[in-house]
């Protein structure tokens, strides 16, 4: 069974990359904004969707990043493949979810989602100069971390 993910790029005029902090079912992780495709979605629609459901923002997509070229098992269910899918996205408008300084800065709200749902996630921007695949948990994310230090 494949599990197609999409995944944004974001970079600021501060050369700070968006992260994403969850903790799923007990596991801490940090990955780039955004999530599974769903059937009848195409890819930009849907990194489109993942934007709004978790950060409340509209961005644009500016350019195809990097597709899985490499088998990957998923973390969650073995008997998965996992295909992601990356482009470089700019916001439309500011940002107004909580972006935190620390990695897991979980609010109280947040608390509650995930004993709710086994789910919750924040988010935080990492200053360039401490970018780097370690900052990253995924495998996939990892390579593409380090594609960017490369590209910019």
């Amino acid at each position: 069974m494949f599990n197609i993910r999409v995944y944004g790029i974001l970079i600021n005029e501060q050369k700070q990359v968006l992260v994403s902090d969850e903790l799923i079912r007990g596991k801490y992780i940090t990955k780039f904004c955004g999530g599974g495709l769903e059937k009848g979605e195409g890819t930009i629609d849907c990194l489109k969707r993942e934007f709004i459901e978790e950060m409340n923002l509209d961005v644009a997509i500016s350019e195809h990043f990097y597709t899985t070229d490499f088998f990957q098992q998923s973390a969650f269910d073995p008997t998965h493949q996992i295909i992601s899918i990356y482009y470089l996205v700019t916001p439309l408008q500011e940002i107004t979810a909580p972006i935190r300084t620390t990695a897991f800065q979980f609010d109280d709200a947040q608390l509650k989602v995930y004993e709710a749902t086994g789910e919750t996630e924040t988010f935080r921007f990492v200053d360039w100069q401490h970018f780097s695949e370690d900052v990253v948990s995924l495998p996939i994310d990892k390579v593409v971390a380090r594609l960017i230090k490369e590209k910019f």
